[in-house]
């Protein structure tokens, strides 16, 4: 607080001596200093999903700033996620037919000048309270997820994958074991992964991707390539 006082006091001081004319100091003596925003600074947020059946239960994810939950349509919020090993959040789904049920991909897989990576997959079974890593370490980015909603044990996992080097961590998996075992059932080069992710609402056998290829090094980036596609 100390700080910021004599910081304000400098700056006025500053335009004072800016336009010649001497500056009354005992007129800022009882400067106080506040905050006016934002509340919460956990960086840009990343993923969102709401519960249909009950609009007021709200997640949402940050590039670096955790999980955090709603349960009164945004009026206030409680982070869910701090316990775990990476707050990098990428995607976010919540099991409709059961919103205890949630799924978690770390990683952030927005392409920028920076990158929050993460270390795969999370789920809970009782509404954040607790988490389990699901598997998919080596994806770094998760950018979509989406449960199957007549099967909930089929979840399907978009991964952008590793910007930085080119791997076959990436592409996109499913699961029809709720997450015990991972098949990755697209695939089209090692600096390609999931751009987006959409399913047919009134048949979940009919699933839309977008592949990106892409490529990222602190010096560079390359976007587009023979592994982008639909």
């Amino acid at each position: 607080m100390t700080k910021k006082i004599t910081l304000t006091a400098v700056l006025f001081l500053s335009i004072s001596l800016g336009f010649g004319q001497k500056l009354d100091m005992s007129l800022i003596k009882n400067l106080k200093i506040r905050n006016v925003g934002p509340a919460n600074m956990s960086g840009r947020i990343t993923a969102i999903d709401v519960h249909t059946a009950n609009t007021k239960l709200i997640y949402l994810g940050a590039a670096s700033g955790g999980v955090w939950k709603s349960e009164n349509g945004g009026s206030a919020w409680k982070p869910v996620f701090d316990d775990q090993p990476t707050q990098n959040i990428g995607a976010i789904a919540i099991q409709q037919n059961n919103p205890d049920v949630v799924w978690v991909g770390t990683g952030e897989g927005n392409p920028r000048n920076s990158m929050n990576l993460g270390m795969g997959i999370f789920k809970s079974l009782d509404g954040g309270k607790t988490w389990k890593h699901m598997g998919l370490e080596k994806t770094k980015t998760i950018h979509r997820i989406i449960i199957d909603p007549q099967n909930p044990d089929v979840v399907y996992v978009g991964a952008l994958g590793d910007p930085f080097t080119p791997n076959e961590d990436r592409g996109l998996y499913k699961t029809t074991d709720g997450g015990q075992t991972w098949n990755k059932i697209l695939y089209t080069n090692d600096q390609s992964g999931i751009a987006d992710l959409v399913m047919d609402p009134k048949n979940p056998n009919k699933i839309f991707a977008a592949m990106y290829e892409h490529r990222r090094t602190p010096y560079y980036f390359t976007s587009g390539g023979t592994g982008s596609g639909f």
